[in-house]
């Protein structure tokens, strides 16, 4: 699994004209799976994410979670982020999961956020045309891949 971490003062998703899920600070996640994502790969990735100190304490050092902030998070499914382009110059989605694989890892990884965050997440739809809003917070971005566990 690969996550793009985005901390934000707001984002929100819509869909076809009307807005599924906004929050207002915490972590825009764009998440993509492929079919060697198992178990194993959202619980780490899940502890990381909500464990991550990319937030400031009163000293203004990046040195809180979204946890600890008390901070909302939007996951949103994005499948682009295992294009390859490495031949030509049309990507490749070959490594993607399918909808069949990845709907249910997706929402364990929800599931599994929900619960080592302790609240309820946000999140688009999986599959959908979807318009994201956000305004990046430093900015702060973060890349994480599980198989790299980095």
């Amino acid at each position: 699994m690969k996550l793009v971490i985005q901390r934000v003062k707001l984002a929100s998703v819509s869909i076809g004209g009307s807005v599924k899920s906004s929050i207002d600070e915490g972590l825009l996640v764009f998440v993509g799976i492929e079919d060697a994502d198992a178990e194993d790969d959202i619980k780490w990735l899940s502890t990381k994410l909500v464990q991550l100190r990319i937030f400031n304490d009163e000293a203004g050092v990046m040195n809180c979670s979204v946890k600890d902030t008390g901070g909302e998070i939007l996951i949103i499914s994005q499948f682009t982020l295992h294009a390859s382009t490495r031949k030509g110059n049309r990507p490749s989605y070959i490594k993607a999961s399918k909808p069949d694989i990845a709907i249910p890892l997706y929402e364990t990884f929800v599931r599994q956020v929900e619960a080592d965050l302790g609240k309820p997440v946000k999140t688009g739809s999986f599959g959908a045309d979807m318009q994201v809003t956000l305004v990046n917070d430093g900015p702060v971005t973060i890349l994480i891949d599980s198989k790299a566990k980095e």
